[in-house]
């Protein structure tokens, strides 16, 4: 909530005025709303439970504090056993392609024709309480409110996943939680379940290089991609089918965060995805997403290299460019986080007349998981009643009765049954009726995987060849990182067997760092890994950033008597850019300039490292330079800044804090000296490459 609209609920809550009595504070509503109980019944005294004498018991009668604390014990609800963290938001999708001719789809029938959205993001392995910057999966959910009903597309930041078959979720998730008998790590795969499962499991080797790449690590919701994984149909009125993979692309651009930079900010702001996705719409810059799919028809399917029905591959966006169907814009953030982001519902199997299912065995298995997961985290099969859950632009009407939570009869009188005779209450409609794809469906009852399933590396490789070589070294580093913590030797030289089939530069660096004293042999695989499977750029987030620095945030650590001019023409770039500066300062109170303007600061120098910002500026005063240089958190500043490979603008009287942070001697030139306006513009305009990676390159 911004400050603005705090301030507003401030000035519209009641007004109230102490009334001492009998020693105590009580406060009574001066023309406003009543404090009640759950049943409407005014409250006299909230301070004071009901007693037997002043210094006697507390009566069994006192339903006013037996009903308070009974609603207290039972307010939290348990959390969702993967994607516990989320962070939710409210949305509108505007239709820009016409797709009435592919699908009966609601949001698709027309250009322009909007439908109201909410979107929840969240990380998969931790709880509730976990940090945002964990190296981890991001959900990508996003609800539907169609006039035809509600289609939500559950998916993830990475378009595949580490198994093929829904009965292995159990075991992959149990595998990923903290361990049972320490329970932990928290939030982390680094430790020797999960790696002794992966080492077991060749199908999750795809997945593994986009975990262990900086896709699992976004600078925010933001600048990270959405994919609905699996392979869905659409449907037309006609009853013609056409496949089609939904994918989110974010308007920012793509952007990750360093390892060591994550965990810094982990430390600093363990909330900075919310913060982050909060300031942005409050702030009036709205996060924006085009929605795109890869449309293809059966025959295309026959010719693809790899099966598209098998949920650890991808389409190559070179082979089936994807093409935008619409934007969503997140312009609205939640009234009550419990309310909606804690209690919103998410159904793979909700899908709305014209999106119909595949034989993706991930996603049969997830269709039958969702909804008996709601039903035990909200309670209720009445989940649907919940205002985040509700359908927003259709009637409901059915003969649905009872249960925990009814809040709604839909249909008065007697009849609560299908067909009747009486002539009243809602029928099916075989027109406008959802109707399923009439697929013919052949073949023995047995348990198996096709052999269309069986190649478990060549994309993998793919992946790992489309990176550069900042990404490749950070896809090393991370598996090295991980395994590191596994304390069994053979998990570490199972998972760089399975490694030699995707890249032995991978795995060989990977042994070595790992001190592992001989190469293991190449894991036996199902099928050989191909050659000849072409780089895909749309797989690095360095080739596909933005064109701009906008919506990016500079720090800029200043100090009392900072050149007036300069910080001015830092500002001013940076506003032309869409781009904030943030002033980070000894003390909150702010800086007063050599004009003797007085700027308030966003953040104390110790509680706002570089790692919170995309680039720095770094801008003393003449006379106050020493004294900010002799502060540690102002070393780490520049000097964390400068590991993490961030673009540096360095004022005039930088100099005691450059030698402060050990740089003397090593700037190079993605750092700017700023002198005249010229040279600000340079470095703005430089900050749109986000990172100076030759300064990685070169170490």
């Amino acid at each position: 909530m911004t400050d603005q609209k705090r301030a507003q609920q401030t000035d519209a809550e009641h007004k109230f005025s102490d009334q001492p009595e009998g020693g105590e504070y009580h406060q009574h509503a001066e023309g406003g709303e009543r404090l009640t109980t759950a049943q409407g019944v005014t409250i006299a005294d909230n301070q004071n439970s009901l007693r037997a004498g002043a210094p006697g018991p507390t009566l069994l009668e006192d339903f006013v504090m037996r009903e308070k604390i009974f609603h207290f014990d039972h307010e939290r609800i348990p959390e969702r056993v993967v994607h516990a963290r989320g962070f939710g938001a409210h949305g509108t999708f505007e239709c820009t392609k016409d797709l009435s001719d592919i699908t009966r789809a609601a949001p698709f029938q027309e250009v322009s024709k909007t439908t109201e959205t909410f979107v929840r993001f969240s990380t998969v392995a931790g709880s509730k309480g976990s940090p945002d910057l964990a190296r981890d999966v991001r959900g990508f959910a996003t609800k539907f409110y169609t006039d035809e009903g509600n289609w939500d597309l559950v998916g993830n930041n990475i378009p595949v996943f580490f198994i093929q078959d829904a009965i292995k979720f159990p075991d992959l998730i149990h595998a990923a939680k903290p361990e049972p008998d320490t329970g932990y790590p928290q939030a982390q795969t680094a430790h020797d379940n999960f790696w002794d499962y992966i080492s077991l499991t060749p199908e999750s080797m795809h997945m593994i290089m986009w975990v262990m790449s900086d896709r699992a690590i976004p600078r925010s919701f933001s600048t990270m991609e959405g994919f609905g994984v699996h392979t869905f149909r659409f449907v037309n009125r006609e009853g013609k089918s056409t496949f089609v993979k939904f994918f989110w692309k974010p308007h920012m651009g793509l952007q990750s965060k360093t390892w060591n930079e994550a965990l810094k900010t982990n430390g600093a702001d363990p909330d900075r995805h919310r913060r982050i996705t909060w300031e942005e719409i409050t702030g009036g810059m709205p996060p924006k997403w085009d929605l795109c799919v890869q449309l293809f028809d059966q025959d295309f399917a026959d010719r693809f290299d790899f099966d598209v029905l098998d949920p650890t591959k991808i389409i190559p966006e070179e082979d089936l460019p994807p093409e935008k169907v619409g934007t969503m814009t997140l312009d609205r953030v939640v009234d009550n986080f419990f309310a909606e982001t804690e209690q919103v519902a998410f159904c793979t199997q909700n899908v709305v007349p014209g999106i119909d299912f595949t034989d993706d065995p991930l996603l049969q298995g997830r269709n039958f998981s969702y909804l008996d997961t709601q039903l035990k985290r909200l309670g209720s099969p009445n989940f649907t009643k919940i205002p985040v859950n509700a359908p927003k632009g259709c009637p409901v009407a059915n003969y649905q009765q009872d249960g925990h939570m009814q809040t709604e009869q839909h249909i008065p009188g007697r009849i609560n049954y299908e067909p009747n005779g009486w002539g009243e209450g809602p029928r099916e409609d075989p027109l406008e009726g959802y109707t399923s794809f009439p697929q013919t469906v052949q073949g023995e009852k047995r348990r198996l995987r096709p052999e269309s399933f069986n190649d478990h590396y060549s994309q993998a490789r793919q992946f790992y060849i489309s990176q550069t070589d900042v990404e490749q070294n950070h896809i090393r580093d991370a598996l090295v990182f991980e395994l590191s913590k596994c304390e069994m030797e053979a998990v570490r030289v199972r998972v760089v067997s399975h490694l030699l089939n995707i890249d032995e530069g991978l795995a060989r660096g990977v042994a070595d760092l790992l001190g592992i004293p001989a190469m293991p042999k190449p894991a036996p695989a199902a099928q050989p890994t191909r050659q000849d499977l072409k780089e895909s750029p749309a797989l690095s987030i360095v080739k596909n950033g933005p064109d701009s620095f906008k919506g990016r945030v500079i720090g800029l650590l200043t100090s009392d008597g900072a050149d007036a001019d300069l910080l001015k023409a830092l500002k001013d770039a940076a506003e032309a850019e869409g781009a904030k500066v943030k002033i980070v300062a000894p003390k909150i109170g702010g800086i007063t300039d050599s004009a003797g303007t007085h700027h308030p600061a966003d953040e104390k120098v110790d509680g706002g490292p570089s790692v919170l910002f995309d680039a720095v500026a770094v801008i003393p005063g003449q006379g106050t330079a020493d004294d900010l240089a002799k502060l540690p958190a102002t070393r780490d500043f520049l000097a964390d800044a400068f590991a993490h490979c961030k673009f540096i603008a360095l004022g005039g009287a930088a100099g005691p804090v450059t030698k402060a942070a050990g740089l003397d001697g090593q700037l190079d030139s993605g750092c700017f000296p700023l002198g005249a306006g010229s040279d600000v513009a340079g470095f703005v305009k430089a900050c749109r490459d986000l990172r100076f990676w030759d300064r990685e390159r070169a170490n």
